[in-house]
């Protein structure tokens, strides 16, 4: 949080702060406040802090010790900073890394495994969009870890309100999601009509006002939020049935952001049916896959997204062909933004395509490289790993944007260097990998060769698809 320096007035002696090194900011301070009860000792946080010192190269900013001692003292700084004000969502820049940290996450404490992959996402996912959030979460590690009552982990913030979450099986949930668009998108046009036969009741000027309103940024929300509070008000104590519909639909008039979130499993292989119908549908709505590359809550088995030469449950002796490329099916419609984004090779370029996506107005698919238990390795190691993974070229970060052929642009965009790093490089810090050797060598081997071939050619399409001009990619059916 950032806040006012006044604001440290009776703060406990060990609270700790300091000031904000931003332009806009005079006089105010910030803390980085760890809720050292709910640490469940990962390391991710210190094996990724940037803050080095300059004389021992092994203390960082943050460093893991004995919470014993630090539980007492923290409980008293941490009801402390839960008194500071939540900054202001139209003030914070939502462009950068170090913004989007100011950000209250409406997600926290999930119970997921210590280290996951998973979970950055869905909380980076609930600072940016808030309380507009209406996620329709598909059967696996994220809607058991997501839904784990009576303490799930997705809040309300100090207004009561908060994303909108529920979970559906792996053979429908797309369709689950596509369903809960269709019903915003009648419940708005309802509200809309409602406001027009209404206007003269409750002053033009302000129905033009939410009617006409822009709704894209922080900012705007805000403004259309209070203008949709005034509205409530000059309703409230009618009793004519139009009135009681538009006030039971007025929420409806800020505009929402559905997000339809699975894992691989369901994704590529038992709901992918159900995905590739919603993306065919072209609504908006946001699809948002945590690829762990097995069906990570049952066991490890392989899935569609398991790559050549991982071993696997139902692959023990590795995968003989290469994973789906679901990123260049979805592409091949031509009207749907498509990313693939690992938060640990480059967090900016994650933070770019969940704000594109959403932006949007169509379907957006988000393909998340997300590390595993079931990858068989030191999970505090989980982001370097992603950074070696896009390194080697077998997860390159991209972006398809069709609306940038509106002028005359190339809409994909290659954002990672070509590969530095041999796959095996990557692949052998893994035991889904590594324990193929101790079996049989000479398979390991084979495989392996096979898989950086594979990654050679599809980085070569990449390549190619990023190095043409605007006019050389299909349409976009949607806009002709």
């Amino acid at each position: 949080k950032s806040y006012p320096g006044e604001a440290l007035a009776g703060a406990p002696p060990s609270f700790r702060s300091a000031p904000v090194n931003a332009r806009g900011f005079p006089a105010s301070r910030f803390t980085l406040q760890f809720y050292v009860e709910d640490c469940t000792g990962c390391g991710l946080c210190v094996d990724n802090c940037p803050a080095i010192s300059p004389t021992d190269p092994k203390h960082r900013a943050i460093d893991l010790v004995d919470k014993r001692p630090l539980i007492a003292p923290e409980r008293e700084n941490v009801a402390f900073f839960e008194t500071l004000p939540v900054p202001d969502r139209a003030r914070v820049n939502f462009a950068n890394v170090r913004g989007v940290q100011f950000l209250e996450p409406r997600f926290e404490f999930s119970g997921a495994c210590a280290g996951c992959g998973e979970t950055p996402y869905l909380k980076l996912l609930s600072q940016l969009f808030g309380d507009r959030l209406q996620i329709a979460n598909a059967t696996g590690c994220s809607s058991i870890y997501g839904g784990n009552l009576p303490a799930h982990p997705w809040r309300a913030g100090a207004d009561g309100r908060g994303p909108a979450w529920n979970n559906s099986l792996f053979e429908d949930n797309a369709e689950f999601g596509l369903g809960y668009r269709l019903a915003i998108e009648q419940q708005t046009e309802a509200a809309r009509t409602l406001l027009k036969a209404l206007a003269g009741d409750v002053g033009d000027d302000l129905a033009t006002a939410i009617l006409a309103a822009r709704q894209v940024t922080e900012s705007e929300f805000a403004a259309q939020r209070a203008r949709v509070a005034a509205l409530r008000e000059k309703l409230a104590g009618r009793s004519d049935d139009a009135a009681a519909n538009l006030l039971a639909l007025s929420d409806f008039l800020v505009r929402r952001s559905v997000w339809i979130v699975g894992g691989d499993g369901w994704a590529y292989d038992i709901g992918y049916g159900g995905l590739d119908h919603v993306l065919a549908q072209d609504r908006d709505v946001n699809i948002l896959v945590l690829d762990t590359e097995v069906y990570s809550n049952t066991g490890g088995q392989a899935s569609k997204a398991t790559p050549l030469a991982a071993s696997a449950k139902f692959a023990s002796s590795g995968k003989t062909v290469p994973r789906k490329d679901l990123a260049m099916q979805a592409i091949a419609y031509g009207y749907v933004y498509v990313a693939q984004v690992a938060m640990g090779a480059n967090a900016e370029q994650t933070l770019v395509a969940l704000r594109e996506a959403e932006a949007y107005p169509g379907p957006s698919l988000i393909l998340a490289y997300s590390h595993c238990i079931a990858h068989g390795y030191d999970l505090r190691q989980g982001m370097k790993q992603q950074a070696r993974a896009t390194a080697s070229g077998y997860w390159p970060l991209f972006r398809y944007d069709p609306t940038l052929r509106r002028s005359g642009a190339n809409p994909f965009r290659l954002d990672s260097q070509r590969p530095r790093l041999s796959v095996e490089d990557f692949a052998y810090r893994e035991l889904r990998y590594k324990v193929l050797t101790q079996a049989d060598r000479e398979r390991a081997a084979h495989l392996l060769r096979q898989a950086q071939a594979a990654v050679d050619e599809r980085y070569r399409i990449y390549e190619d698809l990023a190095a043409r001009d605007g006019s050389r990619f299909q349409p976009n059916w949607a806009e002709a």
